[in-house]
């Protein structure tokens, strides 16, 4: 009898569980006007767009070809180092010389392995497409700690996009791997595991070097937390995690390695261009053109520095300093920063000067995309996942909800137009071009009442 009495009570915490998840669908059903709305439901709605990913992109993996771009080249240039090949001068695959760097080899080597030899396409698709999964759970971790996005964004981010879907499940391409890898340490970076986000930032960048274009963004965001001595051990273990990745090559021949993994100058063919269709050949080819580009992203990288990102009133060579020694010490970096209490008795700037992390990173390779000399159908994922965050975390009455899904719209539209065309690109860049003045024309540095008191002081 006593046996069985603990048995049930042992059952009691079930229950218990259960009826608190039915409490919380109930609450959730009685408010579904809002439940597409609110931010705060952003892991419900989230949980159901992962369930119906599962089916989707295993539909798709079973229903639409495969297209074979790059996924042989990735296996013979990852065969030449099993083989022992470690000068990257001689290794080279179908479509050309390996350029990228070493963490990219170690990566698809496993796969190499795993999909026997990179000859089982299915099973390489179900490991993208699981992928592709933590991709999408990653980014909701994100968007949930912002809350800044009505969650029926979310279902045109993920289950509305054909071009995502074909280019981690029907393409193989390695520009999603360098992403997962980068979502996942800004959520280092929200929980305040600065090394480990160092970490698996540089561990991206060795995928793919795209994920460079986060760089200025994360500098400063590491200047402003901890100044420049505390900066400079976080910048020492991205250096050195390159070293000890790309070490069997570098003692090989290491300016081979320097110049084919990290080649800043690298040219890009005119008929796989996605932005610049619009523009003669010649011009798009042309250094000018390409030195141009360079000088306007580091204007504009400036621009948003010194007016937008910077808060503090002081000058921005204060982020050299010990942030102890400065006038405004740093507060804690948040996901975004809470807005200051209401009334006449609120601080003036109160919790104004946290930089938004997710803003700041964001921001960061949205500039860089704007720029590029080119940009190829797989470079889609380089910053697909972050545009619902680009258009709605900043308020702007301009710009509605109908306008943001129109906006993006538009680009998906360019994105799955090929070949691209002069009107898809110059749609590409108009979109591009909304989004950059709505980040330009959000909210102020300093509230309206901290402007007043500076001014009446």
């Amino acid at each position: 009898m006593a046996a069985g009495v603990r048995k049930r009570a042992r059952a009691g915490p079930p229950p218990r569980v259960a009826g608190l998840c039915e409490q919380w669908l109930r609450r959730a059903w009685q408010e579904r006007r809002l439940l597409l709305l609110e931010p705060r439901y952003t892991l419900l709605v989230a949980a159901c767009l992962c369930l119906a990913e599962v089916g989707i992109t295993f539909w798709v993996i079973h229903r639409v070809a495969y297209t074979e771009i790059d996924w042989k080249a990735y296996m013979a240039e990852v065969e030449g180092v099993i083989n022992g090949t470690y000068d990257y001068t001689q290794l080279q695959g179908d479509t050309g010389p390996l350029v990228y760097p070493a963490g990219f080899v170690y990566i698809f080597m496993g796969l190499y392995y795993v999909t026997g030899h990179g000859t089982d396409i299915r099973m390489a698709q179900h490991i993208f497409a699981v992928l592709y999964l933590a991709t999408l759970l990653l980014v909701f971790l994100i968007y949930h700690q912002t809350c800044k996005v009505p969650p029926f964004v979310f279902f045109f981010m993920c289950c509305a996009s054909y071009r995502v879907h074909s280019i981690f499940v029907l393409r193989l391409f390695n520009d999603p791997v360098a992403m997962a890898l980068l979502f996942l340490s800004i959520n280092l970076f929200l929980a305040r595991r600065w090394g480990w986000g160092c970490c698996c930032f540089s561990l991206a960048v060795s995928v793919k070097m795209n994920v460079l274009l986060f760089a200025p963004g994360l500098l400063f965001l590491l200047l402003t937390q901890f100044g420049l001595r505390g900066t400079l051990p976080k910048l020492g273990i991205c250096a050195v995690l390159q070293v000890v990745l790309g070490l069997p090559f570098l003692l090989e021949n290491p300016v081979g390695y320097l110049s084919r993994s990290f080649d800043l100058g690298r040219q890009f063919l005119f008929r796989w261009t996605v932005n610049w269709r619009f523009l003669p050949e010649s011009l798009f080819l042309h250094r000018a053109f390409h030195l141009a580009l360079l000088a306007t992203h580091l204007a504009l990288l400036l621009l948003f520095v010194l007016c937008r990102w910077h808060r503090t009133g002081e000058s921005i060579l204060s982020l050299l300093k010990d942030p102890s020694k400065r006038k405004v010490p740093p507060q804690p970096l948040t996901p975004n920063p809470p807005a200051p209490a209401p009334g006449p008795s609120a601080p003036a700037l109160g919790l104004d000067h946290c930089i938004q992390i997710v803003s700041t990173l964001f921001t960061s390779n949205f500039i860089g995309i704007c720029f590029s000399r080119s940009l190829h159908y797989q470079f889609y994922v380089w910053y697909f996942h972050t545009l619902p965050y680009l258009l709605w975390a900043t308020p702007a009455r301009w710009l509605t909800h109908l306008l943001r899904l129109l906006v993006l719209g538009l680009i998906e539209l360019s994105w799955n137009t090929y070949p691209s065309t002069s009107c898809s690109s110059a749609a590409l860049h108009a979109c591009h071009a909304v989004i950059l003045l709505q980040l330009w024309l959000g909210p102020q540095p300093f509230p309206r009442s901290a402007q007043h008191s500076k001014k009446a002081h």
